[in-house]
């Protein structure tokens, strides 16, 4: 048995009627929540290219998508022996905001997923491996700051390593008060699906953006966000 809730950007967002399977959603936020990794590796490409180590988009996604920024720094370190210049975090983050300012959207679909959840009172929150800063300038953006208050938010700044490391996706079960065992993590990366599997986590994977072959360790793949609800349950 299905019911419909409203169009989103055209698409019918359908839920199916059943009992959660777990106590905890843990979303990413880029390219899962808000449509961010198209313009933030391109500007990464570009500006990595500027500072004289030629990085492509495609390089990009491969290299960095889903890893926390400090990602960006180990590995130009360990492939030229060469620092990023000191401001390279602040200049970076200054042109993402502003792209994010123009062009930034969420997701086809998440706004009624969101408020389906919120609706049937199921837990969820976000763990990114981005800054509250980042996250908190694309929720306002695309009005998905109604969903997430200061408790749901979780980021790479809060613990000692990012993703694919676990902690990350362990602290933000700890802190709502849930055991990873009962926690699902939607994630569109692969060192995001690595971070879930490591911390004991179900993992269900989107592949909007990525090729699924690149999510091995996902219990299920899925590529538009109406297709979650059905998941859950």
């Amino acid at each position: 048995m299905m019911r419909g809730f409203p169009h989103f950007r055209g698409r019918l967002v359908s839920f199916s009627v059943g009992v959660m399977r777990y106590d905890l959603v843990i979303f990413d936020n880029d390219g899962v929540l808000v449509d961010s990794e198209p313009i933030s590796n391109r500007l990464l490409a570009g500006y990595l290219s500027e500072l004289g180590h030629p990085t492509s988009y495609e390089d990009s996604l491969r290299d960095y998508m889903g890893a926390a920024l400090h990602r960006v720094h180990d590995l130009i370190r360990e492939r030229t022996g060469q620092e990023l210049p000191e401001d390279f975090d602040e200049v970076f983050h200054g042109r993402v905001f502003a792209a994010f300012a123009r062009d930034l959207e969420p997701v086809p679909g998440v706004p009624g997923v969101l408020e389906k959840l919120a609706a049937d009172g199921v837990t969820y929150c976000v763990a990114s491996s981005g800054s509250h800063q980042r996250i908190r300038v694309g929720h306002r953006k695309t009005g998905l700051d109604r969903w997430f208050d200061d408790r749901r938010i979780f980021s790479s700044e809060d613990v000692g390593r990012g993703k694919p490391a676990p902690d990350l996706f362990r602290y933000a079960a700890e802190r709502m008060g849930v055991a990873p065992e009962r926690c699902v993590v939607v994630e569109d990366s692969p060192l995001g699906v690595r971070a879930a599997v490591a911390a004991g986590m179900d993992v269900l994977g989107f592949t909007a953006m990525t090729p699924a072959a690149r999510l091995g360790g996902a219990q299920r793949l899925f590529d538009d966000m109406a297709e979650l609800p059905g998941l859950l349950v």
